[in-house]
């Protein structure tokens, strides 16, 4: 009798914007493609930094692979550690214009949406398991108004509606992920900003999966912020 084939991760990155050459959050889901993490494949893709066409594809992607799980990665220059996002807020504000030149402000992701959606990750446990591994880990509580957000706003939405779902009926869960610069872009303009190496960070990441991937029900921990 035939092995059932292993149940699908999707992780998404972006390809570069605002300038730069690459864009961390696509090198490291790249480099998880085709990996068997907690007895699930992973399967990466890459999204535009656009919004509208990101979200698009997106649903294109939860359609084709009905995942188990979903993680979505960006980059997030400025910050310092693997920030595991807990909100996605209903809002398209862009300070720059996205790769298409597009640059919506104070409009809706989804005009009938509600204002909010929570990840259904379980970021707390994901936090700790990163900062016990020695790697920077934070929960943030905010993931920006740029295609980002854009994008863990359209995935949360999707993910309430049984188009998207598993065969088996079973809840797909799904969450957003920021990660610092790359070395290689920490020069010129960058000098001063934080970076983490490549290697950590798809460690991390992969660190982050198996533990959402494990954990049926999130940790109580003090991850808070005061502003």
């Amino acid at each position: 009798m035939p092995l059932s084939p292993a149940p699908t991760v999707l992780i998404t990155g972006f390809e570069p914007f605002g300038g730069e050459t690459v864009n961390p959050s696509w090198q490291v889901a790249s480099a998880l493609h085709g990996k068997q993490v907690a007895r699930h494949l992973v399967v990466a893709a890459q999204l535009p930094t656009c919004f509208g066409a990101s979200a698009d594809l997106l649903k294109a992607l939860l359609r084709e692979h009905r995942p188990a799980l979903v993680l979505c990665l960006g980059q997030a220059g400025g910050r310092s550690a693997i920030s595991l996002e807990r909100i996605a807020i209903n809002i398209d504000d862009a300070r720059i214009a996205d790769n298409a030149g597009y640059q919506p402000i104070d409009l809706p992701v989804r005009a009938k949406g509600p204002a909010a959606y929570w990840s259904t990750l379980p970021i707390k446990a994901m936090a700790l398991t990163l900062q016990q591994a020695g790697i920077a880990a934070e929960v943030s509580q905010t993931a920006g108004t740029f295609v980002c957000n854009h994008v863990f706003y359209a995935l949360m939405h999707s993910l309430q509606g049984k188009a998207y779902g598993r065969a088996d009926g079973v809840p797909v869960r799904g969450g957003f992920v920021h990660i610092p610069f790359a070395p290689e872009q920490c020069v010129g303009a960058n000098l001063d900003q934080p970076c983490m190496p490549l290697e950590e960070m798809v460690r991390g990441v992969r660190l982050a999966l198996e533990c959402a991937l494990t954990t049926a029900q999130d940790i109580k921990l003090g991850a808070g912020a005061e502003h």
